[in-house]
């Protein structure tokens, strides 16, 4: 939800939506098509801005160990990216660069930078619940997706929920994707991932929303795969700045090592 003023957005929103009421199925369909799309690009674009710089800590639980990363992030449109970890000290100093569709990472320890291999995309990006593939998706769920408003709040509050449909030609894993959002600020409360054979795959659930200048945004995110009981990935940010002068330098190979 990168620059844009929430509140004209969800004025917006709500005036399309109660025009609909007052006309027939076919110009109804339509205006629903275009909130539905609204919404998706809402929850797509949540921490995305002209740019940003910021700090978030990452707890992973598996069954088997459990670890916090402190990272200091930076990013610039929806292409580019650095994430440096920052504690703890055995790690600090690991960082990833996005740019494109490319992914690199640098280890200090041995004073390495590595590019991840296309076959690697699929796999856990920092130990995580995420995965490479996650973290370089530049596409938006109303571009690959066919998608219905499957729930609606009444009299501006409650939850809308948006059900998505992978189009045959889209490079997407998941069979189904349903996004809820919060009917009152625009902003996600969950997105479940589906896969092709209808079964849960995992929870994204948001929360602790948090103001900073014209924008809102869920300080804390959490995946919880639904195939491991007890397991999760849970991101807290905090000290965002959005819209802040970020030189292009920083997302550059000779920047991954500083």
């Amino acid at each position: 939800m990168a620059g844009r003023a929430r509140g004209w957005i969800l004025l917006v929103a709500l005036v399309a939506w109660a025009a609909t009421l007052l006309v027939p199925g076919p110009a109804r369909a339509g205006a629903d098509e275009d909130l539905a799309r609204q919404l998706l690009d809402a929850t797509d674009d949540v921490y995305r801005g002209r740019s940003s710089h910021g700090f978030m800590t990452m707890q992973v639980r598996t069954a088997r160990w459990e670890r916090t990363l402190e990272m200091e992030v930076w990013s610039k449109g929806e292409d580019r990216s650095l994430i440096r970890i920052l504690s703890p000290a055995r790690e600090a100093g690991v960082a990833t660069l996005k740019v494109g569709d490319n992914i690199w990472n640098y280890l200090p320890k041995i004073d390495r930078t590595m590019k991840v291999p296309a076959s690697m995309m699929g796999g856990s990006w920092m130990g995580s619940h995420f995965t490479n593939d996650d973290l370089v998706k530049e596409s938006r769920m109303a571009d690959d997706y066919t998608f219905r408003i499957v729930e609606r709040p009444e009299d501006g509050g409650g939850r809308y929920v948006v059900e998505c449909t992978p189009k045959p030609e889209a490079p997407v894993v998941w069979g189904k994707v349903v996004v809820t959002l919060d009917g009152a600020m625009w902003l996600p409360v969950e997105v479940t991932y589906w896969d092709e054979d209808g079964a849960l795959a995992r929870t994204l659930t948001f929360s602790e929303v948090v103001e900073v200048g014209d924008r809102r945004y869920p300080s804390r995110m959490k995946l919880v795969p639904a195939d491991k009981p007890g397991e999760f990935t849970e991101i807290r940010y905090r000290d965002m700045e959005f819209d802040v002068d970020v030189p292009d330098t920083v997302f550059s190979l000779q920047a991954l090592k500083r």
